[in-house]
Order: C-alpha cells, then structure tokens, then sequence
C-alpha cells in the first residue's frame, strides 16, 4: 500500500535511508552521506504533503517524494517542457531487504499516475553520475537525461537530470 507519510513515520524513513546509504556505499556508489538526506527534508516534504511510503504488512519498506517546488539547482537544465506544471522526484528509497522485487518501480509508476491525474506536463527528478542501476532504471522507462547539475555536500562528481514528458 502506498500512502501520505507523515511525522511518525520519519523515523523508519531514517532507518531505510541509512541503510540504502550504507548498501550504496558498499557498492562503490557515494550518493548519500550524512548531509543527505535528512530529517530536516523528510519533515519539510510531510509538511507540504508531498511525501509517500510504501509499506508492505503494515511495516514502512519505501519512500517518495513527489514535490512540484523546482530546486534552484535544477535552473540551469534545458529542460524539454517550460518551467510550470513539473513535479520533481526526490529521495526514492527502497530497504535494501525488499530491493529487487519491483516496488521501485511500484512508486515510479504511483508517481506517473499521480502526475497524469493531476495533469501536469512532466516528471523531472536527478540521480547520481555514479549510480549506473539508477541511470538505467529511468531511463528505461523513458526518461530523458537533459544535463547536469551538483551537491558538493554530497559529491564531488555530478547528478544526471531527467525528464519525462507525459
């Protein structure tokens, strides 16, 4: 089931985060830190409504954000529809026990349908130069990488950004 997130949950979100962080870090892939992300954005993203889980037996395993605020970051990208009637994706999360059963992309495909029933004109979101499972997971399903942008907090290398137009 996936459902609005909200105060309580942020502490499994915590959890699920650290260990994604941790599975990546394992894997040669330093996107998240302990800047990235944080409490701080999780509470922000329940206060404008814009965070989702899925939880899976009644236990929080995922996290989305699904967020129509363009961060300034993205404003140098040529992005394929004007800058109004977006949302962004941010902070896709899966517990690193569940990856690889498709509930990624049961939150991608949730946050498709969200966008096509409120009628907005893209989806846009980013992901890291260095996380190759990411790239190929967007862009098979038909996102467009559009160019580049950075988190020095995060990274020294730079997050691909795409695009879907819907």
């Amino acid at each position: 089931m996936i459902r609005k997130g909200n105060l309580e949950d942020i502490e499994i979100i915590m959890h699920i985060t650290k260990e994604c962080a941790k599975t990546m870090i394992d894997n040669g892939v330093y996107q998240w830190n302990e800047h990235y992300p944080n409490v701080d954005a999780f509470k922000n993203d329940i206060a404008r409504k814009e965070l989702f889980v899925l939880e899976l037996n009644g236990v929080v395993k995922g996290t989305v954000v699904i967020s129509t605020f363009m961060d300034s970051e993205y404003i140098p990208i040529k992005w394929l529809t004007k800058n109004k009637n977006n949302i962004y994706i941010h902070r896709l999360a899966i517990h690193p026990e569940v990856q690889g059963k498709g509930y990624a992309q049961q939150l991608m495909a949730f946050a498709e349908q969200y966008a096509i029933d409120n009628n907005y004109g893209s989806i846009r979101l980013d992901t890291f130069s260095q996380n190759k499972r990411n790239q190929k997971f967007y862009e098979l399903r038909g996102f467009k990488r559009l160019g580049d942008i950075y988190f020095p907090k995060q990274s020294k290398f730079p997050f691909h950004c795409y695009e879907l137009v819907l």
